[in-house]
């Protein structure tokens, strides 16, 4: 194929391949050519233009196939308009010639299409220049199609469409020969015809004047007659074009009007007149219908009703938006005139009346609901409402005349039904989707639009009383917090109407609507009103029998309410279940007795009461099963099973009483039966399995009834076929946009869809799609699909006999019927068996014998062969399911055998169709079916009939199965690849437009090709490429087909490509190509397209944004308007269509795509996004008019800026957006929210201005989030302030999520500010209406989210600021203490616990906050204190914001600790097991109620960590102390103590002691604690946990809670044990430190305990002898721990945890495995050294709390791992610094060490051993270590020596040996080359010398002091270098000095002798001291002050010195007198005795 690439054509290549070969190598170059000829030099084309031509037009001899001869009349085209025109005239002359050919044979058939394709695109690209060489060409093309088969009309029409488009004016000549061509095909028996007509007049009328005024009539009349026996496609097309022309006749008149006298000038109701005739009058005309009215016949067809429908909404849509807004009242009398009575005949059945009515509706939606902005919605929807009212009066007048016998008033009411359901309907569904933006239309009460909804409820029609019931549960699904105030309302007028029979129905029917409304409520009802509701049922079926003019309405009501109350789920029905299982009961009779003198006694209407009640029960029961899963016991069941053998022996005799009592109860028996059946098929066959013979009896004689002439096929089938093979079966069964009114044609003529009135009880249900009104079909039908149901639960669970009797029963039955009637039996039969095999393949059942087997399959393959396409379509999957069932390879092989024999045999459609669908099947269900002969076999029919051109459906049907074939095949297919997918691009090349079905499968077959081929697609083989290159050729061939869904297929054909061979697939074609159809009128096709680019975006999202934007600036004519890519780029236009769009699957896929988008490039393209979301919610921002805010509150002042922050600017730019709906706005907010955390992970500079501004300096392209804050924080704000309640919660998130990001970053320009400051006014503002008493609970509960962070944040600290947050806080809390009695009673109890919850949970936030501000102040005071120069003001500043805020909290503190004690009481309440449920508060907790227990669970769940927190430390704030036991305890509405729960209140002590409620309050903290740490779910909050250990710091914080956890061991152990638990359990380092703070403190509690017990007994026992004292601690007299029961021994596991885990090698059992390679040293993290460190701290505290004999056998491990970790981590660091670990481990060791224990007489010995011990290992870890030496940090192992020395009782360190080795440590530290290990030799020596006892420092000195002074003499020859050196010599000087202060007296003076020498050496005479070193100078000072200290003391010996040298008293005098005269000290000089002088001089200066 590569060979294909170049200018020309490879003719050599070309002429060597075979024929279809050859066809496929001019169709790659033909594509390679249109890529390469825009891009190519005009030289280069006119170079090769000549050849090129000739090649091409030789071509169209070829007989191109339809895809290649549209590219090669493209390239013609392109060739011509960049090259030469001079040859164009002769390739015209050449096409028109081959038109005019008289060969009329099938082969040449192709030439002639090509030539006119070429015309049409060569005069569309040129244009006028071709002059008038047009009038000839139109004229042989129209003369050519006279005698055209349906191709050559259809290629006609686009061609004479694209020669007007390229002519435009200039080809008026022929417009009216144009027109009438098009006129005869537009009413062409091919639909393709038809619809390429529309086009081609679609485009005619663009300048063809008099379509749209002279010639408008017979247009209209033309386009109703094109409607009748139409398509889809032909309805959307021509509805277009019928559209169109109106409008354009509407709009264009005024210009027209000077060019043509007899021009009728055509208003609105003309237009509408003309539409309406259409659609009530059909394409007839005036004359026949009135004949056809006479006799009484319907004469519309369902096909011209709908398709005037759709040009209805294209006649508005063309018109726009703002039209409609003007026109609306004009527009919707007009609508709802279509179905009022001034047209009897087009309502006059009620099938027509259910078709007009939904197609009213339709347009209204479309139009309402899809064209206009939420404004202009509103207004809408008032107009609505005056409409019903206006209604309302003419049927009030109606009623109130009395005379309600008179006939005709009652027909005036019952004709205005139709038009009040339409307008309920509509006034419903624009409020559902307006949400709670619909609160200022409900609350205007000029509208009156719920007074409206509420009056006609009474209306005598059903019809319209379901319908206002549904419209007041649309209503209440949006405006949640209408639903209890209507429920209370309807209840209400339901009582006192009880005598009306309308408003027994009608209310009835309201209340069970907001019932079912209430589930879509979040918030729900307060849980009281199910039981008004109950008790209402209750009385309504008691006195049902009072009056029998209502007993039918009042039973139906009775058990409609109680079927609805079902749906509130168990939490509420559970209360009410005795009741009704009571009535349940009752209804049915107790015996087969009593049924039998029941058909004695009654009359019609008794019966019909009892039906419909009996049904009412069943319908009830149903209900709650469906609901209520949770209540279905055993228990419950056997109490509803006995009522069930009466209701089926009452089926049994329906018959004979509807045959006794007449056609008044066909109705309800039909109903009756239905229920049953729909209630056994949700119960399980077990419990009614003795009544199967007799229901199964009934079963069959419903399915089989042949009376019924219903073909209810289309309800009943498509959910029995495959999905898939649904698509076979053309567009009707696909969802497409108009659906909603295209299922009528579908349903056949008897049915014309479900309405509201069929079936009342459905208005409860969930309904399948959002605002759709649920849509029973009428019982006859739905009792069939119920049959079906059941009949395939109950045959999987008959025996095997019975099984046989009845399929041949059922076979019977249908060879008895003949016709039509045998196909509708055939279709129930089949339904019912097919369901049936479902049930067994889902239990794995078998189907049975040998004849049962050979029945059902006899019963499946009649059904085959049936003539309805679906009919067979459900027997092929059914036959599938057949040989599934049997899982026998023998039986499978059989059907496919028989199936191989019809097809080679049978020349008709039906079977061949049937039974090639049936192969695939098989092989769905079966896999490969094993063989691959059987394959071979399989793949070698389908060819064949796949290329059966003479009948496209067999094609289609064939090709579909081998399309899952080859899916199910898998690599069992690879063989047949390559043939398979040649055999689809022929067809794809050669197989006509026309047949798009064939195209469709042809797409699925190459989409499943693809599949297998999977990622072998990437190869690079020769086979691979060529396979590659066929399946791009395919894709490419499909995306050139006009049928949109073949376009759709090629869309996920290039979809699955892009995934497996990437490089591959041209990504700019393929994102061109998804942007042109991304507003495609064909759902399916927007949906491939957003899916697709969903898929690209993940990859390549930039990539993908880019080419869209590019290929709109390219292209300026092909681009379709509706998508504005240019200025908001792609992302831009997804979120327009998101904003149109109403298919959820669709809406679903754009936000993926969206969102995709966003994580990849919303922070490089910043801005661009910011804006777009901003756009997004500033278009609302004018019709907000910002949500009312109340700014009068206490303080004036905030008024002004509040105020400022709502004036929007109003600038009246174009807005990329109008009107967004308030679901795009939420998902904008989300995106914004989404933004801000993609700029977190993205770098630190989107949160610090000046890192951004100076960044943004350097390169202005940059983008920072922080410069956007301002913008930021006006999006929260619009949004926080909207109508949409959703918008609001998602304003608030954000508005949070800002205030949490930004509150730390410094605003630079004013140093102490940050920069969320200057906000502040915005935050109050958006926060204020969430407090508004009118706000639904879940938008308070968020605000007091925000509130209480943004007053943690610390943005404000000014009091006065701060305190309008707080106030609104301040007001939500008197709320709070205002208690349950107080609540709300709008919505559910469990949302007044969210909440007080809520409320709660943020104050606790703030009082957190403000008390570790406190704590951190206190330690900043201190550290300011230590800082002198800190200045006043800034100390002053610190202190008061921290006591401010804790002065704001202080002052609710005292109602607030006891409001939180409460909250936890009732969260320990219910984290109780479930067994514990009874010994719960009967009437619930303070916050919550006890029915409403599991809704109120997750609101604890989520707020009970901080209010835990926030006790604590107000506990450990009063340290317990209780002020005022009343006030403590008794205040709140039950006691807060948790051990008063299970007492009874007689029992209870009336005051409880202090210490009493103490202990009450420490065991709920620690019990919730516990109960939560010992198991936190995985998904459980690291906050919660951090809560939670926070909490118990702060309460062991305090002495009283440590005395009763020191003084309770086992609780001690136990909460350890947790601790450690969750240590292994939680690698956060942050929860590990904060564990091991918690264990320190009980450890630490454990200690006071011991040493209070210890003092005690020493006081107590002070006279005894100190030998009989008893042993405290742990180990007692024998040393032993118990594990599980010792304190100790827990502690040392949870310290060997962390240590182990940190440092592995501290592990004796690894240390010398080869896992852990010795003497490596880790270095560890920061966090890891914090945690060694903190359990070394607790180590060293273990053996204070143990006996002497308990501390000596913990004392080894303690030690080992102390030192353990000092060898482990001693590791130099670069600043010389200690490591932290190191530090920690010496701190541990010198507490070891100063414990009593190593000096207490029963251990002393003992630890003296193991403290030797001890040094010894440290000693030998400068052995270990060989060529690792350079590692070992000498500095720490000798501190560590010293602190051994210093530390321990003498008899550790002096035995000789020990000592022996320290001091050589020492010795050679000093000879150490670094300075640094020098100093801190010599800092470390200094404290040894100065020991006490002198056996310890004596041994020291005498080693070593030599040497070191030794060292100091010699720096008098080598002068230091740098500091360090200088150190060392003035540390070593120091060690002297102190040595010469511990020498005995006689050694002093020899010391004092060497030392005095060495010091002077160091001093400089005045002319060195200029020019020495910064050192040397240094060193000089060090010398003099040593020298000035030395002097005095040692004055006798210093004085014989000077004397005895002349030389040093000089050097010391001059640096004397340069001492002093640098520091300016004027005293008198003594010259006779210097050396005298001196020394008193110094002694002077010295004091």
């Amino acid at each position: 194929m590569e060979l294909a690439h170049s200018l020309l054509l490879n003719e050599e290549a070309y002429n060597q391949l075979g024929e279809f070969q050859k066809a496929e190598f001019i169709f790659e170059w033909l594509q390679f050519l249109e890529k390469l000829l825009p891009v190519t030099s005009r030289a280069d084309i006119r170079e090769n233009q000549k050849k090129l031509v000739e090649q091409l037009t030789s071509l169209l001899n070829n007989s191109p196939g339809p895809p290649t001869r549209r590219l090669l009349a493209k390239n013609l085209a392109v060739l011509y308009s960049t090259g030469d025109t001079f040859s164009v005239y002769q390739t015209i002359d050449k096409c028109n010639e081959l038109i005019r050919s008289k060969d009329d044979s099938p082969s040449y058939l192709p030439t002639k299409l090509a030539a006119v394709v070429c015309l049409g695109y060569l005069y569309k690209k040129l244009g006028r220049i071709l002059g008038n060489s047009f009038t000839d060409t139109v004229g042989n093309v129209l003369k050519a199609m006279k005698n055209a088969e349906s191709q050559g009309r259809y290629e006609i029409m686009l061609s004479l469409q694209n020669i007007l488009n390229g002519l435009g004016a200039a080809a008026i000549p022929c417009h009216r020969d144009i027109y009438k061509a098009a006129r005869s095909c537009l009413t062409d028996r091919s639909m393709a015809v038809r619809c390429a007509a529309a086009k081609c007049l679609l485009e005619l009328q663009n300048e063809a004047v008099f379509m749209w005024s002279t010639d408008l009539d017979s247009v209209v009349t033309l386009c109703f007659k094109s409607f009748e026996g139409s398509n889809y496609d032909v309805r959307l097309e021509v509805s277009k074009l019928l559209g169109t022309i109106l409008a354009r006749a509407l709009t264009s008149k005024q210009i027209t009007a000077s060019t043509k006298q007899n021009f009728r000038r055509i208003s609105l109701e003309d237009v509408m007149e003309l539409l309406g005739t259409g659609f009530l009058r059909g394409s007839c005309g005036f004359l026949r219908a009135s004949g056809d009215m006479l006799k009484g016949t319907s004469s519309v067809s369902r096909d011209v009703r709908v398709g005037v429908t759709q040009a209805y909404v294209v006649f508005v849509s063309t018109l726009g938006a703002q039209w409609l807004e003007r026109n609306f009242s004009a527009f919707l009398a007009h609508i709802l005139d279509l179905v009022s009575q001034s047209h009897p005949k087009a309502i006059q059945s009620p099938v027509d009346a259910i078709g007009c009515r939904r197609c009213v509706s339709f347009i209204l939606r479309a139009t309402v609901g899809g064209l206009l902005g939420e404004k202009a919605q509103i207004a809408a929807a008032k107009e609505i409402c005056q409409a019903i009212w206006k209604l309302k009066k003419v049927v009030d007048a109606a009623m109130s005349d009395g005379n309600l016998e008179t006939k005709i008033n009652t027909t005036d009411v019952t004709a205005s039904q139709h038009v009040l359901v339409c307008a309920l309907q509509e006034l419903g569904s624009l409020i559902h989707g307006l949400g709670t933006t619909a609160a200022p239309l409900l609350q205007d009460s000029s509208t009156g639009v719920l007074e409206a909804v509420i009056s006609v409820i009474l209306h005598p029609s059903i019809s319209v009383r379901l319908t206002a019931a549904w419209c007041l549960r649309c209503i209440a699904v949006a405006l949640p917090c209408y639903v209890s105030l209507l429920l209370d309302r309807c209840i209400e007028r339901l009582s006192t109407l009880k005598p009306c029979p309308e408003a027994v129905t009608g209310y009835s029917f309201a209340v069970a609507a907001l019932l079912g409304a209430v589930k879509h409520c979040p918030l729900g009802i307060p849980h009281g009103k199910g039981k008004v509701i109950m008790t209402v049922a209750e009385d309504l079926l008691c006195s049902a029998s009072q009056n029998s003019r209502i007993s039918l309405q009042r039973m139906q009501a009775g058990w409609l309410l109680i079927a609805a109350l079902m749906t509130l789920g168990p939490a509420v029905v559970q209360h009410h279940l005795p009741r009704m299982l009571l009535l349940w009961k009752c209804i049915f009779p107790s015996s087969p007795k009593d049924l039998e003198t029941e058909k004695t006694r009654g009359d019609a209407f008794t019966w019909q009461v009892t039906l419909e009640g009996r049904a009412g029960a069943l319908c009830a029961i149903k209900s709650f099963v469906s609901h209520c899963a949770g209540l279905l016991t055993d228990e419950v069941v056997q109490r509803l099973l006995p009522p069930l053998p009466s209701a089926v022996d009452l089926l049994t005799q329906l018959s004979s009483i509807y045959k006794s009592y007449g056609n008044s109860l066909k109705t309800p028996s039909t109903v009756y039966r239905q229920k049953l059946y729909e209630l056994l098929a949700v119960l399980p066959p077990k419990s009614y399995e003795g009544n199967f013979s007799a229901v199964l009896k009934e079963l069959v004689t419903d399915l089989t009834v042949t009376d019924s002439q219903i073909d209810a096929s289309a309800s009943l089938l498509p959910s029995l076929c495959h999905e898939n093979d649904l698509l076979l079966l053309g567009p009707l069964l696909q969802e497409t946009d108009h659906r909603f009114i295209e299922e009528q044609l579908l349903l056949g003529n008897s049915i014309a869809g479900g309405s509201l009135e069929y079936d009342p009880y459905s208005i409860y249900e969930k309904f399948a799609k959002g605002d759709s009104v649920p849509k029973p079909l009428p019982p006859a039908v739905s009792v069939i699909s119920a049959a079906t149901r059941l009949f395939g639960v109950v045959f999987a669970h008959i025996t095997e006999s019975h099984r046989l009797q009845v399929l041949e029963q059922l076979l019977n039955c249908i060879k008895q019927t003949k016709g039509s009637r045998q196909q509708i039996v055939q279709l129930h039969v089949l339904s019912a068996f097919s369901t049936s095999l479902k049930h067994l393949a889902n239990c794995k059942g078998s189907l049975g014998s040998e004849e049962v087997r050979r029945s059902a399959l006899m019963l499946v393959m009649g059904a085959l062969e049936s003539n309805n396409p679906l009919l067979r379509c459900a027997a092929a999957e059914c036959l599938a399911r057949l040989a599934q069932v049997v899982s026998d390879s023998a039986f499978s092989a059989g059907l496919a055998q028989v199936s191989f024999d019809k097809l080679k045999s049978a020349r008709d459609v039906v079977s061949r169709t049937g039974h090639s669908l049936a192969l695939g099947c098989l092989y769905r269900y079966l896999g490969g079916i094993g063989s691959t002969q059987h394959l071979n076999a399989c793949v070698g029919i389908l060819y064949t009939l796949s290329q059966d051109s003479t009948s496209p459906d067999v094609q289609a049907w064939a090709l579909h199965s081998l399309s899952l074939i080859v899916d199910q095949a898998g690599p069992l297919y690879h063989v047949h690849v390559e043939p398979t997918l040649s055999l689809v691009l022929m067809l794809l090349l050669s197989v006509p437009p026309a047949h798009a079905e064939v195209h469709q499968s042809l797409g699925r077959c190459l989409n499943a090709l693809i599949t297998t081929l999977g990622p072998e697609l990437q190869g690079s083989s020769t086979a691979v490429s060529a396979l590659r290159t066929s399946c791009l050729l395919g894709c490419a061939a499909m995306q050139d087909n006009p049928d949109c869904l073949v376009q759709a297929q090629a869309i996920s054909c290039l979809q699955q490509l892009h995934m497996f061979a990437p490089r591959h697939v041209n990504l700019s074609n393929l994102v061109s190509c998804l942007c042109m159809n991304l507003c495609s009128s064909y759902l399916l096709l927007r949906r491939a397209v957003v899916a697709c680019l969903r898929q690209l975006v993940q990859r390549e999202a930039a990539e993908v944004s880019e080419y869209a934007v590019a290929l709109v600036k390219e292209s300026k004519e092909d681009f379709t308007p509706d998508v504005n890519i240019r200025e908001i780029g792609l992302e831009g236009a997804l979120l327009g269509l998101l904003d149109k769009e109403l298919d959820p699957r669709l809406c679903q896929d754009i936000k993926e795509t969206l969102t995709h988008m966003l994580t990849s490039m919303a922070v490089e393209k910043l801005s661009f996004w910011l804006k777009l979301c901003k756009d997004v919610l500033a278009a609302s921002a004018d019709f907000n008019t910002v949500a009312s805010i109340d700014t009068t509150q206490e303080e004036e002042t905030a008024k002004g800026d509040d105020a400022s922050v709502l004036t929007s600017d109003s600038d009246d730019r174009f807005h990329p957006f109008r009107n967004p709906r308030w679901s795009t706005r939420v998902f904008a907010a989300e995106c914004v929210c989404k933004i801000i955390s993609q700029c977190e992970n993205a770098g630190s500079a989107h949160f610090d201005i000046t890192l951004a501004q100076e960044r943004k300096q350097r390169d202005s392209r940059d983008d920072f989030l922080v410069l956007h804050l301002a913008d930021l924080v006006r999006m929260a704000f619009m949004a926080a302030t909207d109508h949409s309640d959703q918008l609001r919660l998602a304003g608030l998130q954000m508005l949070q999520i800002i205030v949490r990001k930004f509150a730390a970053v410094p605003e630079p320009e004013f140093p102490g500010h940050v920069i969320l400051e200057q906000y502040q006014a915005n935050v109050g503002a958006a926060l204020r209406p969430a407090f508004a008493p009118e706000t639904p609970p879940d938008v308070t509960a968020k605000a007091c989210q925000v509130c209480s962070a943004w007053i943690a944040s610390g943005v404000v600290s000014d009091l006065n600021d701060l305190r309008r947050v707080h106030q609104l806080l301040v007001s939500s809390l008197l709320k709070v203490q205002a208690g349950k009695e107080a609540q709300n009673q709008q919505y559910n109890e469990s949302t007044s616990t969210m909440e007080v919850l809520a409320v709660l949970k943020a104050w606790a936030e703030v009082y957190i906050v403000a008390i570790e501000k406190q704590k951190n102040q206190s330690d900043t005071h201190k550290h300011c204190l230590k800082i002198a120069n800190s200045s006043e003001e800034s100390l002053r500043d610190v202190t008061f914001s921290a006591s401010g805020l804790l002065d704001l909290v202080q002052a609710d503190l005292g109602t607030l600790s006891r409001l939180w004690l409460a909250a936890l009481q009732d969260f320990a309440l219910l984290t109780l097991p479930p067994e514990y449920a009874s010994q719960l508060p009967a009437e619930g907790g303070t916050f919550y109620t006890a029915e409403t227990i599991e809704n109120a669970r997750p609101h604890y769940y989520n707020s009970w960590a901080l209010i835990l927190y926030a006790t604590a430390l107000w506990l450990t704030s009063t340290g317990f102390i209780v002020v005022d036991p009343d006030e403590g305890v008794t205040n709140l509405s039950r006691p807060v103590t948790p051990t008063t729960m299970c007492q009874d209140s007689s029992t209870r002590p009336l005051v409880k002691s202090p210490e009493d409620v103490n202990t009450d309050r420490f065991h709920l903290i620690l019990g919730i604690s516990v109960e939560f740490l010992c198991s936190p779910r995985s998904d459980a909050a690291m906050e919660n946990i951090i809560a939670c250990l926070r909490a118990l710091q702060a309460l062991f914080d305090v002495p009283w809670p440590r005395s009763k956890i020191g003084g309770d061991q086992e609780l001690g152990v136990e909460l350890l044990n947790v601790l450690h638990r969750l240590i292994l359990t939680r690698e956060s380092p942050d929860i590990q430190l904060a564990a091991l703070e918690v264990v320190r403190l009980i450890l630490f509690a454990a200690q006071e305990h011991v040493k209070e017990k210890r003092r005690s007994a020493e006081v107590d026992d002070g006279a005894a002898e100190k030998e009989t004292l008893p042993e405290f601690g742990e180990g007692k007299d024998t040393g032993g721990l118990v594990p599980g029961k010792s304190l100790v021994f827990a502690t040392l596991e949870l310290c060997v945890c962390i240590l182990v885990r940190q440092l592995p090698q501290l592990n004796p059992k690894l240390t010398y495995s080869p896992a852990v390679p010795p003497g490596k040293h880790l270095l560890l993290s920061e966090d890891g050294s914090r945690l060694v460190a903190a359990a070394l701290v607790i180590l060293s505290d273990v053996p204070a709390v143990c006996s002497p004999e308990g501390s000596v056998s913990v004392l080894p491990t303690i030690l080992y791992l102390i030192v353990g970790v000092l060898k482990e981590t001693a590791v130099k660091l670069q600043d010389g610094q200690l490591p932290l670990t190191v530090a920690a481990s010496l701190q541990a060791l010198k507490g070891l060490f100063s414990s009593p224990m190593a000096r207490a007489e029963k251990s002393q010995n003992a630890w003296t051993d193991l403290l030797r011990s001890a040094l010894f290992t440290v000693l030998d870890c400068w052995d270990q270590v060989d060529g690792l030496l350079q590692e070992l940090d000498e500095v720490s192992l000798l501190t560590a020596i010293t602190v051994f020395v210093m530390s321990t009782s003498p008899e550790v360190t002096t035995v000789e040996c020990l000592q022996k080795r320290c001091i050589e440590k020492f010795k050679a530290a000093l000879d150490s080359k670094d300075p640094l290990v020098q100093c801190k030799c010599y800092q470390l020596l200094h404290s040894i010398f100065q020991h006490p006892n002198k056996t310890v420092s004596y041994p020291y000195i005498h080693s070593l002091a030599p040497s070191i002074v030794g060292k100091l003499q010699e720096t008098e020859r080598a002068k230091p270098e740098n500091a360090a050196e200088l150190q060392v010599i003035q540390e070593g000087i120091k060690v002297v000095t102190a040595l010469t202060a511990a020498a005995e007296e006689q050694h002093r003076a020899q010391l004092v002798a060497c030392f005095l020498p060495i010091l002077i050496s160091f001093l400089l005479d005045e002319n060195a001291l200029v020019s020495a070193t910064i050192s040397a100078k240094n060193l000089h000072e060090f010398a003099l002050q040593t020298l000035m200290q030395i002097g005095p003391q040692y004055s006798s010996v210093f004085k014989k010195i000077m004397a005895s040298s002349p030389t040093m008293k000089a050097r010391l005098e001059s640096a004397v007198k340069g001492n002093q005269e640098s520091i300016k000290v004027k005293t008198t000089k003594h010259a006779k005795n210097p050396g005298k002088s001196s020394s008193i001089q110094l002694k002077t200066n010295f004091l």
